[in-house]
This record gives C-alpha cells, structure tokens and sequence, in this order.
C-alpha cells in the first residue's frame, strides 16, 4: 500500500514483475526493475499485493498470446488495486487487443517499456496530490489511489521498425547466470515470423559498452554470462563491428586461465579460494549462415567460451526452409554440426525445429526426420507452427497441415530429442568435468551444469553456490 512519506509528500510502491517468453525479456526486465529500486521502490514479496504489476510479454506463437492473456487476468485477480502495466512483443503487435482487458491500465511498446520508471514517477505525483490534507502516514483509500492512476488501457507504441536506439541491459537469476544482452531487432523477414514487426530492425550497441556491462556482471558475482539478442549473429550492423571481434573482446575480460583449463588437481588445492575472475560465457541461439567456421575455431581454443550452441534449424526440408525464406539449406548446416564436433566432439548442440508450417507436406517431414536423425546434435527445442497475423505465409498457395497432423509430428521430434539428449549425456560419462553449482534447492539436492551443459546433481551445500568444481560424470 502507499504511504505518505515523513519528510515530503512522495509515495513508495511495491512493484511486481511478471515476465514472460526469452531470456532477451528477462534481461530487459532486469534492467527496469534495477532502476525502479534504485528510485526507492520495493519489490513485492511473494503473496503480498502488490502496488503496480509490469508484465512483460511475449508472443512467438499463439500459445504465447493466450499464455500473456492468462497471465493478466492472475494478476489482475491476485492484485485487483493495482495499475497493471503491460509491455513486450505482444503489447507492441496488439496493443488494442491488450488495451481492451480487465484491469490493464497501460500498454507500452518494446521502446516505451523504458519509460516506466517516468511513467512510475508520473504516477506517483498523482498519488501525492491524492493524498494532500491527510496526516503524515496515513493510509490513503483504496479506490482514491486508484482512480487518482488509472488510465484503462492508455496506449503508448511505436513504430518499432523505424527506432535506432538501443537498451542495453543484463540480468542475473540466483546470482550464478548473468543474461547479457548484445543485440536487438532482426532484418531476416521469414514469412512465419513476426519477430522483426515486434523488436524492430537489427541494431547493437558498441563492443566497448558491452564489455563495460560483462566487467560489471562479473564483479556482482556472477560466474557465467550468457549472450543474448534476437539475431546476434548479426552484430555490428550499428557500429561496424563484429559478433567474431565481440566474441574476442569478452575472451579478455580477465586474463587469469579459466575454470576450462585448469588442472583438476589445482582445482581441488584451489578449493574455495578460487579467484572471482573466474567466468565461462555461452553463446545463445546463432543462425547457421552467420555461425561461421571462424567463430566456431575461436570458441575451441577460446580461454572462457563454453562448447555448447544452439543453433536454429527451424525444417531439416531444403523446400520448406525455402518456403520459410530461412537464409541456408540443410546442407550447410549440417556442415556446421560437423565442424563443431571435429573441433569440440564433446560439444552440447541444441537445435530449433518447426514441424507443422504450411507447405510442409507429409514427404518433407519424412525427409526432415531423416534428417534429424543422422546430426550428431544433443537435444532438439521443437515449435509447433501456429498461423501469425500479419506474416507473409498466410499468403502463399501451400498446403496447409491440420493441428491434430502438427501435433502428431510434434511428437516425433520430441522422441527423437529424448533419445538424442540419452544418447549425449551417455557419451559424457566417466568423463572428468567443471561443473558450476547454482543456488536453486531441488529437495536435498543442488543442481550445476558442466562447461558442456550437462546438468549434475549433489548433496545441497550452501558454501558450494556459486563456485566451480570437477567432477567425474
């Protein structure tokens, strides 16, 4: 609840986040809320109501939308005095759609979710007026403060394909990861998505002003940075650069030897006393075409870059990637797959695939699962196709695959990724490992993940959080 302050007529709020879809999302969040804090507003603690709710929303399919619509009614239930803020891809492609929800007081664009904490001071100053004649630590009425902030549905989007500027932000989650964000925006309209409509053109900030974030994640403790973005194999389209020089300049951070290249037996003498320098990163998502040969070489002989990618296939089908505009045929990619592994055999390799998109007849899928089948890759994120407003492939003259079909071949793929991930994880055993221990309590368990991106278990032990160690898997 809002209370008069002692010393000035100012109003302190109880913030809630609820953020939904990408790590991209997470990181921008993240950013937001640092900012909230460090204006003077609290986080509302678990089961208490919270003063205002920012939601931040994604919209990659259209389970993503009834997952955000479902998502506001909760915390319009959980938080019915609350101004609900709502932001995020979804909020930039249907706006009205949002505006027209009970309880939504504001919807902001993805450029616009910047100004909230503007938007927060704004309404604070409404609040203050609301409680003018009232005794210092008074409480101010209920449906005063809020009809003194509501807006219903007030919206504030623009037209993200002509913003330039970029937000830079990070996030940590249990103090261990940190979720770097590099690059925003995408140029590549393929005709499923509608990514490029909600985050706007390709655009990065300098290498300098990313490194000065990683310094800053790293000296708050975190352990392992993870890049992140839309596209962020197309770094640089900004400021000339690179993702490879981006790639060379994170390697320097620090210049001690990494965990990765330690010796186990300096390793266990080290013991807790290993110094804070220590930090392995990972590349997010990286399309085939921009992965190239040279970025994979460096990553094998890098001092800090974990062996594990992932890598967007989105159809194993050389027709249905043509029909999806995708910039690379299975070929190419599977020559990726393969330099990866004569380099780093032992590298994690994730996978996005897409079963269901129109054009893709039940021939293509044979041959896409054909496909799958023989890449030496350890796990596979499967997307079922759902039709997108607005996106070029409702105008194409294919065939149209019926939801129970996508579903059915949905299931394919995810056997195939089972076996796939039993097949990696077998390969791995007796293997000597660096496995970093994460905070998160799994009963009387604690739970880390290799430089490789096995996930191992032990007995909980705090003084472990956060630390790196070797392991026999």
């Amino acid at each position: 609840m809002f209370y008069q302050n002692d010393t000035e007529e100012e109003l302190r709020m109880k913030i809630r986040f609820v953020t939904l879809g990408c790590k991209l999302n997470f990181a921008e969040s993240s950013a937001i809320s640092k900012a909230l804090l460090q204006r003077g507003h609290t986080r509302a603690k678990q089961g208490e109501e919270a003063d205002i709710c920012v939601i931040n929303t994604c919209s990659v399919t259209d389970n993503a939308d009834h997952k955000d619509r479902q998502t506001i009614h909760r915390i319009h239930r959980q938080n019915p005095n609350a101004i609900i803020i709502v932001t995020g891809c979804y909020a930039q492609l249907q706006p009205e759609q949002i505006a027209q929800i009970e309880g939504v007081d504001y919807v902001l664009g993805q450029n616009e979710k910047y100004e909230i904490p503007a938007l927060i001071e704004r309404l604070e100053s409404d609040a203050a007026k609301a409680a003018i004649g009232r005794s210092q630590g008074e409480l101010l009425a209920i449906g005063e403060r809020r009809e003194a902030m509501r807006r219903e549905g007030e919206i504030h989007v623009c037209a993200i394909r002509e913003v330039e500027e970029f937000h830079g932000a990070y996030s940590k989650d249990d103090r261990t990861r940190c979720f770097l964000k590099v690059q925003d925006g995408c140029n590549y309209f393929c005709t499923y998505c509608t990514i490029p409509y909600a985050r706007g053109k390709s655009r990065n900030p300098a290498i300098s002003d990313i490194i000065k974030d990683a310094q800053e994640a790293i000296q708050q403790g975190a352990k392992e940075i993870i890049l992140t973005g839309v596209n962020i194999g197309d770094f640089g389209r900004s400021t000339g650069e690179t993702f490879l020089e981006l790639l060379r300049a994170l390697d320097k951070l620090e210049d001690g030897v990494p965990p990765t290249e330690r010796s186990q037996s300096e390793l266990q003498v080290r013991g807790d006393e290993r110094e804070a320098k220590d930090y392995r990163i990972r590349i997010s998502s990286c399309e085939p075409n921009l992965l190239t040969d040279e970025i994979i070489d460096f990553v094998a002989q890098s001092k800090h870059f974990a062996p594990h990618f992932h890598i967007p296939l989105q159809s194993g089908s050389n027709q249905v990637l043509n029909i999806m505009k995708r910039r690379y045929t299975r070929e190419l990619f599977e020559e990726r797959v393969k330099h990866i592994k004569q380099v780093m055999p032992h590298a994690f390799i994730g996978v996005d695939c897409m079963v269901g998109v129109r054009g893709e007849t039940e021939e293509y899928f044979n041959d896409y699962v054909e496909f799958i089948q023989r890449l030496d890759v350890s796990q596979l994120h499967v997307f079922t196709y759902s039709e997108r407003a607005n996106t070029r492939m409702l105008e194409l003259d294919v065939c149209v695959v019926p939801k129970a079909e996508r579903q059915r071949r949905s299931k394919i793929l995810h056997e195939i990724s089972e076996q796939k991930t039993q097949t990696f994880y077998a390969q791995q055993a007796g293997r000597q490992a660096i496995v970093l221990w994460e905070l998160k309590k799994e009963g009387d368990q604690m739970a880390g993940f290799t430089e490789n991106y096995v996930k191992v278990y032990r007995p909980y032990d705090k003084a472990k959080v956060n630390t790196f160690e070797v392991v026999r898997l």
